[in-house]
């Protein structure tokens, strides 16, 4: 709004600093036109750095067509951290009298220089490596330090060795809710090790023996050496726990198409490079555990629990990525939110993957009702349209698949399109995870 019509109670009046302050690292309004490129310049480096985050910027309707002769701001540099020689002896000789480490990656700031750097170290020393939920992609799935992650629908075996782990070393993020199945997860006893550029750790909620202020690029230039390898047996079956894991289940027949043959189909037809997208809800599930990242970056999900996130992400990872394979799964009420994107994507030349998991409901939310109000499952129905008709009416390929049998064919077909597809798989509505989970 004009500056002059502020706290007046005018039209679509509201105040950026009460909406974001409690969101936003930072919140400013330009006031002035000459200070318009050091707010933004500021705004850019507040976002950047330490922990990253939003910041927001209220530009004033009347503010925004003012002329001004002011220079632009030259954007301003932002601090890696460092580890330092002291510090780095430190964490070697923590490693050498640990018998069973745990290392967990995950957080903002990653290359893929950096993530290759930390996981051929991990693997050089024998350290398991998880990272926290959907970040996985830090981690290449063959490599054998690769243990899974932690957080939503994670191996019980990993979950149990949080526990029995007798040092955590986290790089990029910390013990957190969802990592820690809320703050139950991972012995008080575990030394603990916290790689982290936020110099007040607010993701980190335990023990600290030993907190390098680095972000993850910083620590991979400055790992410790080789040193002592800890117990093998224990990288080792965690690995092996992780590999079945990852090995969707035979194909169990009943209505529709089977996801876990269906997730071993598509997981043979990625690309090594192939960039996987998708939302909240128990379709991710499949995803998550059956489709393997082998490169950084390459996962876009919501940490927050967002739905509709994995289309328009889709969209944007082929625009920006155009010759990577860009894959979304899909929910159908998360693809109900923002399926229109399916325009831009045909309008501007992007070419996602959007398989479409139609059980008719919000699972996530069914499976919370009849855990806590058996009997009583309210509003959480769908009445779906044929998202492959759906698709095709924005020039998109589209097709509906309702049986195992023939998905394969119609993957292929839509890979071959060259354009943007969509895959309606009608899928068991009382099935809502994987086999044997």
């Amino acid at each position: 709004m004009p500056v002059d019509d502020r706290d007046r109670e005018s039209f679509q009046e509201f105040s950026p600093t009460g909406w974001f302050g409690s969101t936003a690292k930072k919140v400013l309004t330009v006031e002035r036109a000459d200070r318009a490129a050091a707010q933004v310049a500021e705004a850019f480096a507040v976002a950047a750095a330490g922990r990253p985050g939003p910041v927001v910027v209220g530009l004033p309707e009347d503010v925004l067509v003012q002329p001004t002769s002011a220079p632009l701001a030259a954007p301003r540099a932002v601090a890696s951290g460092a580890v330092a020689p002291a510090q780095q002896d430190a964490l070697a000789e923590l490693l050498d009298a640990a018998r069973r480490p745990l290392v967990v990656l995950a957080g903002d700031r990653w290359t893929a220089d950096a993530a290759a750097a930390v996981t051929a170290w991990g693997e050089r020393r024998g350290l398991p490596i998880a990272t926290d939920w959907r970040t996985q992609d830090v981690v290449d799935a063959a490599s054998p330090s690769f243990v899974g992650w932690l957080g939503y629908g994670r191996n019980p075996v990993l979950a149990d060795a949080l526990d029995a782990a007798d040092l955590l070393l986290f790089v990029g993020c910390g013990y957190a809710d969802v990592l820690s199945g809320g703050y139950r997860g991972g012995s008080a006893d575990a030394v603990t090790v916290v790689v982290d550029p936020d110099p007040e750790l607010s993701t980190h909620q335990r023990r600290v023996d030993l907190h390098l202020l680095a972000d993850p690029a910083a620590f991979a230039a400055a790992l410790p050496g080789d040193g002592a390898e800890p117990d093998p047996a224990w990288a080792k079956r965690l690995r092996a726990a992780q590999e079945r894991f990852a090995t969707p289940g035979a194909d169990a027949g009943g209505r529709g198409v089977d996801l876990d043959a269906a997730m071993a189909v598509l997981a043979r037809r990625l690309a090594p490079d192939a960039i996987v997208t998708y939302g909240a809800g128990n379709h991710a599930v499949w995803a998550q555990r059956f489709l393997p990242h082998r490169s950084y970056p390459s996962l876009l999900a919501p940490r927050n629990g967002a739905m509709g996130f994995g289309v328009p992400a889709a969209v944007a990872a082929s625009l920006v990525h155009p010759g990577r394979q860009v894959v979304s799964v899909a929910g159908d009420g998360c693809f109900l939110m923002n399926g229109q994107e399916l325009a831009t994507a045909v309008a501007h030349g992007a070419t996602p993957l959007v398989l479409v998991v139609d059980n008719g409901q919000y699972g996530t939310i069914r499976e919370h009702q009849e855990r806590e109000h058996p009997g009583r499952v309210s509003g959480t129905a769908l009445v779906n349209p044929d998202f492959g008709a759906f698709a095709r009416s924005f020039g998109a390929q589209g097709e509906r698949v309702s049986t195992t049998r023939e998905f394969e064919a119609a993957l292929d077909r839509a890979l071959d399109s060259g354009r943007a597809a969509v895959l309606h798989l009608d899928v068991d509505p009382e099935v809502r995870a994987p086999h044997g989970t």
